[in-house]
């Protein structure tokens, strides 16, 4: 089964209010494992950043001028997600609708793949915790250290880790196949064996052979004992 993590950075919270994409992220999974495959582009917004989305992310206006617009990385995107589920923290709210209005204004069909929003995962599980990335990633002891500031790659590793963790655990078919052998260890043992006494009569011609042979030998030893 292949899933995608996802994640983007905006001009701002509203695209209501014209605000664009400036970065997507994702890193796929194959049975709840990262392959090591991920998309990662910069967009050029055609326009500012708002303050308070630069003090979040720290990506420069001036960075951004020489890079592709979004309908120029439309096809790759898209290639990458093909139709697979797509995880996305608060991405109900806040990722899909971004990425459906951009795709609408230039022409393209909205995001029909299948939808897992990690914040529903997470207050559902912990009901009244903290439920944003940070927090999440601090239940589950991920380490945060390169997160100084936010960005679609880095945040997209993260929630890929998040997810793994809302769903029992990193790589749970490797854990209950490790689970299962040593089952089948303990269930293993080796029957002893019982073996019947068996006895062995001598015949009298042996009983007799035996009595002629010893008295050959000179000097036994058994005779000392005596």
């Amino acid at each position: 089964m292949r899933e995608v993590a996802l994640d983007i950075e905006t001009t701002g919270l509203e695209y209501k209010e014209g605000h664009k994409i400036i970065e997507i992220a994702c890193v796929e999974l194959l049975n709840f494992i990262p392959t090591g495959k991920i998309y990662q582009t910069f967009i050029n917004p055609e326009r500012k950043n708002s303050s308070s989305a630069k003090e979040k992310h720290g990506i420069s206006d001036d960075f951004l001028k020489d890079k592709k617009l979004f309908r120029e990385i439309i096809p790759d995107f898209l290639k990458f997600i093909n139709n697979s589920p797509l995880i996305a923290h608060n991405g109900s709210n806040f990722d899909i609708p971004f990425l459906n209005h951009e795709l609408k204004q230039n022409n393209h069909d909205i995001i029909k793949n299948p939808i897992i929003d990690t914040l529903i995962l997470a207050r559902k599980k912990f009901p009244g915790s903290p439920a944003n990335l940070d927090a999440l990633c601090r239940r589950f002891d991920i380490d945060l250290s390169i997160r100084k500031k936010h960005g679609a790659l880095i945040d997209a590793k993260l929630l890929a880790k998040v997810y793994l963790e809302l769903k029992g655990g990193q790589q749970p078919n490797l854990i209950l196949d490790s689970k299962k052998e040593k089952e089948e260890k303990k269930e293993q043992f080796f029957e002893k064996k019982i073996l019947k006494d068996r006895k062995f009569v001598l015949s009298s011609i042996e009983e007799e052979k035996h009595e002629e042979f010893i008295k050959k030998i000179k000097k036994p030893i058994w005779n000392e004992y005596k």
